[in-house]
């Protein structure tokens, strides 16, 4: 399978932020501010595991964008609810249609076709006016003269005579400016393509109703033609906030046009960002994805070997690597790097090939890396880590059969190797299939039962097929067998966390702090510290001691990009946009590949265009706020 990129970056894993939504709105406004969307589970790439969290947030307007039908628009909920709510659209729609029945009605490109058409004059008995003749009119003539304008304008308009059509609304403006003469006029001017007129007749109309949901939409889509995309997106958000979300093809416009100005953007930063390591975090998670092995023969830290050869160089590598830190991980890479330049590598050759193509890959140098990658199975094909690597990076780049190839090949050599079957089983898990990845994970298992991330993929798996008792059970298992992992209660606590287990779910992601801060004080896992932010959150809304705790996660690893994008999410959930939309620029900064820079910037972008509407539209600012709890107070979990 080529094409698309899956989404998902292999160097993280998987773990799934879901929502478990007890109240429901708009679909859009079902989406929440972190990297989490509600009722549906989006593949979070992180190291090792896959893990189900509450996504708990603001209520936001980016829509799902990988839904391939349209979800209920009043969500979950009691049947009388959702009775209600069917009710309260239809006499909206009805009001809606009654306010405008005089307008030239379609969607927001075009006019809807008009409705048998009244008798009006001939052109001879229409009124003749002009901008000196006009003046002489008493009001009531220029109502009625207004009127007929109009009515002929729209038999013109019908008869697709656009340019009659222009004409004669123009005449009826000068009788009365009406918001809906000028509106249609821009829709004479949209069937035409004349954009920059759409424009100028849009915004006259505009200014006369700032709340005139089709003008709007179709000067966004003047704008969007113009690829003027930020002023249609700034119009289509209005719109839809106006129209609270009612109007789905609206909706689907912002998000189309969000994706527009973030891939602009980020195709800007790539070409300009500079190739570098992640967070320790994250790199520290990738690595302890594949199970501790002893250095290769003659590398060990005890070899007596010249730093200033390849294989001191490769030596250098491995002894940085194992400090766990981010200085430790670029050294390292330096190393890997240096290894290679020097040469006279001999067996390790492959190995030297293999760590740096892992750190190129790591950096998101993609094509050197599957080249460093492809050349060390060339080289040595028993080492069966470089065929799965090269899987992780074919996956990441959309090609599931090259992947799956790699897989296969890796097998041919060791059928016995259980990072094959673990890593074999993170695509599974990756692409849904979950009952391939626990007959994978098990078979991890059953060829080392001393690996800690089987096991716990394995319970993830479980629960995401349904089997929640079986999962927790292994969990369970887990803590008993694993009592020293602090890995194991920071997954344990997520799950619990997902059930809505709170207070459980802090004290194993208590545990996890402590035990991290015990065995690994240079190079701790910040992750632990940012899901008790997110459990105290949704528990108590104790949005200073969720700070805090993610403030510490930054200081500790000021990469972390999950702690920068649960930071915005805080920050926007207590109505503080203009932090939150730091953070989500920060996060974007932090991205590796032009997926995650994107989908980082589409959040920045929704930010940006919401503080744009509320300093444009101030009206609009409450209203914004009301929706389904609000960005301006606490909403809950959505």
């Amino acid at each position: 399978m080529s094409g698309e990129p899956v989404p998902v970056s292999v160097a993280r894993n998987n773990i799934i932020l879901e929502s478990s939504s007890t109240s429901g709105s708009s679909s859009l406004w079902d989406r929440l501010s972190t990297w989490a969307s509600d009722n549906k589970a989006i593949v979070y790439t992180i190291a090792g595991v896959a893990v189900v969290v509450t996504g708990a947030g603001v209520v936001y307007y980016l829509s799902d964008s990988t839904k391939g039908t349209k979800t209920s628009e009043a969500g979950p909920g009691t049947a009388e609810e959702k009775k209600k709510s069917k009710k309260d659209r239809r006499k909206a729609k009805k009001q809606a249609e009654e306010a405008k029945k005089d307008e030239i009605p379609k969607s927001e490109a075009e006019p809807e076709e008009v409705k048998k058409a009244p008798m009006v004059e001939t052109e001879e008995e229409l009124p003749q006016v002009d901008e000196t003749s006009v003046v002489a009119l008493s009001d009531q003539e220029r109502k009625d003269y207004a009127a007929t304008l109009k009515a002929a304008g729209n038999k013109s308009y019908g008869s697709k005579n656009y340019t009659e059509a222009i004409d004669l609304y123009g005449r009826a403006i000068l009788c009365k400016p009406d918001p809906i003469f000028y509106s249609n006029r821009a829709a004479c001017y949209n069937a035409l393509g004349d954009w920059d007129k759409v424009v100028e007749d849009t915004t006259a109309a505009i200014a006369l109703d700032s709340e005139y949901v089709k003008a709007l939409n179709r000067r966004a889509n003047a704008h969007e033609h113009l690829e003027k995309y930020s002023e249609a997106l700034l119009d289509y958000t209005a719109s839809c906030i106006i129209d609270q979300f009612r109007n789905e093809q609206s909706a689907q416009s912002v998000e189309r046009l969000l994706k527009k100005v973030a891939e602009a953007k980020g195709k800007s930063i790539l070409a300009d960002k500079e190739k570098r390591l992640p967070s320790p975090t994250f790199v520290t998670n990738y690595l302890q994805s594949f199970r501790p092995r002893p250095a290769p023969e003659g590398l060990e830290e005890t070899a007596g070997i010249e730093e200033e050869t390849g294989k001191g160089q490769l030596k250098v590598g491995l002894i940085a690597v194992g400090k766990k830190s981010g200085d430790g991980y670029e050294d390292a890479a330096k190393a890997f790097d240096r290894a290679l330049d020097l040469g006279d590598l001999g067996a390790h050759e492959a190995f030297a090939y293999n760590m740096r193509g892992t750190f190129r890959y790591l950096r998101g140098d993609n094509n050197d890396a599957l080249s460093d990658l492809t050349r060390s199975v060339e080289l040595d094909p028993s080492l069966t880590q470089s065929f799965i690597k090269r899987a992780s990076l074919h996956l990441e780049l959309g090609n599931r059969d090259a992947a799956t190839n790699d897989f296969e090949q890796a097998l041919n050599q060791d059928k016995d190797d259980p990072d094959i079957y673990y890593h074999r089983a993170q695509l599974h898990f990756i692409l849904g299939e979950f009952g391939d990845a626990a007959k994978d994970y098990q078979k991890s298992i059953d060829l080392d039962r001393d690996f800690i991330f089987s096991h716990i993929q394995l319970g993830v798996t479980q629960y995401k097929m349904g089997s929640v008792a079986s999962s927790m059970a292994t969990f369970r298992r887990c803590i008993k067998n694993f009592d020293k992992v602090p890995d194991v209660y920071n997954y344990y606590g997520e799950l619990l966390l997902d059930q809505q287990k709170y207070q459980e779910a802090v004290e194993k992601f208590d545990t996890a702090v402590e035990m991290e801060k015990a065995t690994k004080p240079l190079g701790m896992n910040v992750l632990p510290l940012i899901n008790k932010a997110l459990a105290l959150f949704q528990w108590k809304q104790d949005f200073q001691e969720a700070e805090k705790l993610c403030q510490k996660a930054l200081i500790i690893d000021p990469e972390c990009d999950i702690a920068v994008a649960t930071m915005a999410q805080l920050l926007l959930q207590q109505g503080k946009v203009t932090e939150a939309l730091k953070y989500f620029e920060r996060a974007a900064e932090l991205s590796r590949t032009e997926g995650e820079i994107v989908n980082a910037l589409s959040y920045a972008e929704a930010t940006r265009t919401q503080l744009e509407v509320q300093e444009k539209y101030p009206q609009l600012a409450s209203r914004l706020q009301g929706m389904g709890g609000g960005i301006g107070g606490p909403g809950g979990v959505r």
